[in-house]
C-alpha cells in the first residue's frame, strides 16, 4: 500500500483520523491521513508506542452521534466493523459506542453475510433497513368508500360510537369494520384520516383537539 506523505504527522492528527474514519474503514483512513495503519490505531485507541514516547490519547467517540436514538447508524456499524475485525471484545465495543452489549451482539449476528459471516457495514445497514418495519396506510385513506361513508355521517352530526355500531350490521363488509378511536384519530389529525374538516366540527363536541389525560379526568 502506498502512503500520502503529508507536513503534519504528529498525535494531533488524530483527531483528523476520527474525522476521516466516519467515512471509511481504518486502512482507507490511515491512507488519506497519511499515516500508518498501525500508528492510525496506536492514535485511536492512546495506546504507549516503543521508545518511552509518551502515548496519544484516544480519539474520543462522543462525535459518533447515531442516526437514530433508538437504531444504529451507518457510522456506528463501520466502527463495529472496524474494531470487531480488530479483535474488540463486543463490551468493548458496546462501551464505545454507549450501546449495550447485546445490541452490539445482535447487530453482528442478524446482519452479517449469510455466506462468509463476515460483518460489513454498508451491506448490514442494507439489511437493517430492509427490515425495519414501514409504517401502515391509514384505514380511511385506503379504503375511500369507508372515508367517504364516515365522513357523511360525521356531516350528520353522529358520533364515533354510533357509525361503528351502523358498520357492523354488515359483518360480510370486513373492510368497513373499525374501532371508534380510529375514527376519533382522523378527526383530530384530518390529514392523516382523509377526513374534510369544513367550519363546522366533525364531533359535536365541537373539539378538534384531544384533551389532555389528565384533565379529561378531572372533568369525569
Amino acid at each position: 500500500m502506498e502512503f500520502e506523505i503529508r507536513k503534519q504527522r504528529g498525535p494531533s492528527r488524530g483527531e483528523t483520523l476520527h474525522r476521516e474514519r466516519r467515512a471509511y474503514f481504518s486502512q482507507e483512513a490511515c491512507r488519506i491521513v497519511g499515516i500508518n495503519y498501525r500508528t492510525g490505531k496506536r492514535w485511536r485507541n492512546g495506546h504507549q508506542p516503543s521508545g518511552g514516547h509518551p502515548g496519544a490519547p484516544p480519539v474520543t467517540t462522543s462525535a459518533l452521534n447515531t442516526e437514530s436514538g433508538r437504531y444504529l447508524g451507518t457510522t456506528e456499524r463501520i466502527r463495529i466493523a472496524d474494531r470487531f475485525r480488530e479483535g474488540a471484545s463486543i463490551r468493548s465495543i458496546a462501551s464505545e459506542l454507549n450501546r449495550s452489549p447485546s445490541t452490539i451482539s445482535r447487530e453482528i449476528r442478524r446482519n452479517s453475510d449469510p455466506t462468509d459471516g463476515q460483518y460489513r457495514p454498508y451491506a448490514a445497514q442494507q439489511r437493517a433497513g430492509a427490515r425495519r418495519p414501514r409504517p401502515k396506510t391509514a384505514k380511511l385513506i385506503k379504503y375511500p368508500t369507508l372515508r367517504r361513508r364516515i365522513q357523511r355521517h360525521l356531516d350528520k352530526g353522529w358520533s364515533p360510537e354510533q357509525i361503528v355500531c351502523r358498520l357492523r350490521r354488515f359483518p360480510h363488509l370486513t373492510d368497513m369494520h373499525l374501532a371508534p378511536e380510529t375514527i376519533y384519530q382522523a378527526v383530530y389529525r384530518p390529514a392523516h384520516g382523509g377526513l374534510i374538516r369544513g367550519k363546522k366540527p366533525l364531533l359535536r363536541t365541537g373539539r378538534t383537539m384531544r384533551r389532555p389525560r389528565r384533565q379529561a379526568a378531572r372533568s369525569t
